[in-house]
């Protein structure tokens, strides 16, 4: 029934992701080809399908190709933990799933049809490319996507052709879009505003922008490709546009013709900040829907002269009706608080497999005289203002929303109480700053058993995505009660200024310095009250942070730092304390140690091909107090030294570094990725020495048997770094490219005029680091290995890259004369060095060190 009106010409782009893009008569070939081998398996009207794809053009073709089946898609987000993930296959029920050949194995056995739109796309392609009969009627689903729940597990939301007719045919009347129009595709499919990013500028011959994976949290890319594609329509919550805002470039933007702002309370301040930087009238509009409702309900045009606090969400969308009720279903008068309840054509059929749930949210509508019609209460306490515009006063009972997300605290409840160690907890929200939302859980432990932060954190990571975690945790002997015996959470708000991260006692700043570095901090981490003797990375820090910080650093106080210091100084203190040294800088050495203590001997793990050596942090300290793991790290990071440009002479210089804290075997060697390669070779050179090295482990690194580079991945990665890039930065970055490949070609006068151009605006720490990942890569092109005369340890990855590789031992079989020992741990290539995968890796990796230590 959802079917795509094409005004513009089919051989019109239709959809744009990074350097690809399909036409509309591409798209719709590809989509019906799709939707014939899905009709071939079974799939017709009410039936779901599983749609576990990243954000692609593939994604596009996947959702169409399943309506123009018949069916109704159900987005699976890859980022979902296992657990979540295994409960919406159990609970849904789904036998068929379209995703990609590297995210398969991620998958249960029991699905009984899986799509590859990659391995599988020469069968697919058989198909013919005429457009479909559809039979499916408005009453048919269109989707059904997975909310928070406040028993504990996540509720499937069935939607329907007849609502998400109605949004789009009332966002082309409101706003109308043109053929002109560029909508950027950046919400999560598993959140329901992707509908219409998705499906309004395909219906109406616009062009769909999508943002690359990951991209929708990164506010620098997003300017970049607002102003590269110029962007006339996009959707944001508020928290997110608060941080946009806050971007050099924001005021160049001004090709936005409509923007939708939604998900959580739109404060007023915002909106004049918004006209501060843009001064864009009639564009930014604050819409309220839940998921319930088929995307907006409500909306309502932000303008400069508002007197509110927060914005209203204004009126009723067109087929849509608004109630405001008291306890007894009654109308309340203007002014007047009370349950804001939704009819009209766009309410969900209901929750799946849920029919107790649907009957309490979706009542008879006493307000009609039509039998069938229904209302969805919301559960959101909001009243009528005297202009007609209704005004959100937040929510009767747990759920909140937060960042977009809407989240039943009532389900994070419930997942903390499946922990051993703890009794009793209470979740809810606070804000020490406006629009800086965080999650705070208290916790009454049971006697003896209290948990950590690092255990409790841990625990939830691995059973909730991580917008639902909390930021903080606060043990309690007992929660407060009110009078009644219910839990007194107005107490809990209260004494939400003595938040701890940790049991460590508080150490407030003792100078300017580390006040000033203590605002760092809580600026990065998002935590208030950080003493100067946290650990940043006990407090949620990684490698990714960790940039974050030491540009704020090199921003705030002039100061430009190695990322490796924070191993040696990983508090505000110890920071402090090497800030202050007049002049100071420390001696380059690839050798840094990770966690030097243990009576073990030595682990010493070789960075990847970005040089540094922050992402092993976590491998480390799950690998116990007793192991010491030293880092080793790219020769140039500093700026100063040159950067290896060959394997053989940079396992050469850190087998030197290596023996200045084990003059002798064996060895324990690992490396992650490139660093696999480098660690291959750094066995050969001690073998050749005399020396045993007792294992040589790699972190999902691909075997020099099975590593195609061809002319596309060396563009696509140029081409991805200086998407990364501001613009000032985008001009050195070309010319240290071509300096690269001129150098040996060019005079030195001629050069020099090369190395003035460089150096103008030269961003220190991302220069360098593109210069060693430039050598690295060189480094890796031209390394030819020989036969390993022992055997290698393999940890691959589950989730494998298309671009990595697909044999059985990684591409090592031919390399290792004695054999390839394969361990396979959850996550991809990235993931499995960060929480929770990294657990699994340790802990394998662990039983590996000791059993060669028995050896």
């Amino acid at each position: 029934m959802f079917e795509i009106q094409v005004e513009r010409s089919p051989q019109a782009t239709a959809v744009v992701f990074e350097n690809n893009q399909l036409s509309y008569h591409q798209l719709n070939q590809r989509a019906n080809q799709l939707a014939r081998h899905l009709r071939s398996l079974g799939i017709k009207p009410e039936v779901l399908v599983g749609i576990y794809l990243e954000r692609s053009l593939e994604m596009v073709v996947g959702l169409l190709g399943i309506l123009k089946a018949g069916g109704a898609y159900l987005p699976l987000d890859p980022a979902y933990p296992s657990e979540h993930l295994a409960y919406i296959l159990e609970d849904s029920q789904i036998s068929a799933i379209v995703t990609t050949q590297e995210l398969v194995s991620s998958l249960p056995d029991r699905i009984t049809h899986v799509v590859c739109l990659d391995s599988d796309w020469q069968v697919i392609s058989e198909n013919n490319q005429e457009n479909l009969f559809s039979n499916t009627t408005l009453d048919n689903l269109i989707y059904t996507i997975y909310t928070s729940g406040s028993t504990g597990r996540s509720k499937g939301v069935m939607i329907t052709h007849r609502g998400i007719c109605n949004q789009i045919t009332w966002r082309q009347t409101t706003f109308r879009l043109t053929q002109a129009d560029k909508v950027l595709q950046n919400i999560s499919l598993s959140f329901d505003p992707s509908v219409w990013q998705i499906f309004w500028p395909l219906c109406w011959g616009a062009q769909l922008i999508m943002a690359r994976p990951g991209g929708n949290l990164d506010t620098r890319y997003l300017v970049e490709l607002i102003l590269q594609q110029q962007i006339t329509v996009m959707a944001l919550v508020p928290s997110m546009l608060r941080v946009l805002l806050d971007e050099k470039e924001i005021e160049n933007c001004q090709s936005f013709r409509h923007i939708t702002c939604g998900g959580e309370a739109l404060p007023v301040e915002l909106i004049q900040r918004f006209f501060a930087k843009l001064n864009l009238d009639d564009v930014l509009y604050n819409c309220y829907g839940p998921t319930e409702a088929s995307i907006d309900a409500t909306f309502w045009k932000c303008d400069r002269t508002s007197n509110y606090l927060i914005a209203p969400i204004g009126c009723a969308i067109a087929n849509t009706q608004i109630y405001i009720l008291n306890e007894n279903l009654e109308p309340t008068a203007i002014g007047e608080s009370g349950e804001l309840h939704i009819g009209g054509v766009g309410l969900a059929r209901g929750y799946l497999n849920r029919p107790d749930l649907t009957s309490e949210k979706f009542i008879p509508d006493p307000l009609s005289k039509k039998p069938e019609a229904r209302l969805y209460k919301t559960g959101d306490l909001a009243r009528y203002l005297d202009n007609g515009n209704i005004e959100f006063l937040g929510r009767l009972d747990n759920q909140i929303k937060l960042r977009g997300f809407r989240i039943e605290l009532a389900e994070i409840e419930a997942i903390l109480a499946q922990h051993a160690s703890i009794q009793q907890t209470v979740v809810i929200p606070t804000e020490d700053n406006p629009g800086d939302q965080r999650l705070v859980a208290y916790i009454v432990p049971h006697r003896e058993q209290t948990p950590t932060f690092d255990e409790v954190r841990h625990f939830l990571k691995q059973k909730l995505p991580n917008y639902m975690l909390p930021n903080s945790f606060v043990l309690l002997d007992a929660l407060p009660l009110t009078p009644n015996g219910k839990v007194d959470r107005y107490a809990l708000r209260a004494s939400h200024q003595t938040i701890q991260q940790s049991k460590d006692i508080f150490v407030a700043p003792q100078d300017e310095l580390e006040l000033e570095l203590t605002k760092i901090w809580e600026k990065v981490l998002g935590i208030q009250r950080i003493s100067i003797k946290n650990n940043f990375f006990e407090m949620g820090g990684h490698s990714l942070l960790a940039v974050r910080l030491f540009a704020e650093i090199e921003k705030t106080l002039g100061n430009n730092l190695p990322l490796a210091t924070l191993l040696q100084a990983p508090t505000i203190e110890e920071l402090a304390n090497i800030l202050r040294q007049p002049g100071w800088v420390k001696p380059w050495s690839s050798l840094v140690p990770i966690q030097p203590k243990g009576s073990k001997p030595p682990f010493f793990l070789v960075h990847a091909v970005g040089g540094n050596i922050l992402s092993y942090c976590d491998l480390a300290r799950h690998l116990g107090l007793n192991q010491p793991v030293y880092g080793l790290q790219a020769q140039g990071l500093d700026g100063k030294t040159p950067p290896h440009t060959s394997i053989e002479d940079m396992a050469a210089q850190y087998i030197k570094e290596i023996r200045t804290v084990q003059p002798n075997g064996p060895y324990f060697l690992g490396g992650a990725s490139f660093g696999g390669t480098v660690v291959f070779e750094m066995a050969q050179q001690l073998y050749a020495q005399g020396e045993k090295v007792a294992l040589l482990s790699l972190l999902d690194s691909a075997g020099w048997n099975n590593l195609p580079t061809t002319f596309f991945d060396f563009v696509s990665g140029h081409l991805n770094n200086l998407a990364q890039l501001k613009p000032q930065e985008k001009l050195t970055y070309i010319w240290e490219r071509l300096e690269w490949h001129i150098s040996k070609r060019i005079p030195k006068p001629i050069r020099q005029v090369f190395y003035n151009l460089r150096d103008m605006d030269r961003s220190p720490q991302t220069l360098y680091t593109l210069n060693v990942l430039e050598a690295n890569l060189h480094a890796s092109k031209n390394y030819l290995p020989q036969v390993y005369p022992s055997h290698v340890t393999l940890f691959r990855a589950k989730l494998k890259s298309s671009r990595r590789y697909s044999d059985p031992l990684g591409g090592w079989g031919g390399l290792a004369l004695e054999g390839v020992e394969v361990h396979e741990i959850p996550g991809d290539h990235t993931s499995i060095l960060r929480e929770p995968h990294v657990q699994v890796l340790a802990k394998k990796l662990k039983a590996c060190l000791d059993e060669a230590e028995r050896l």
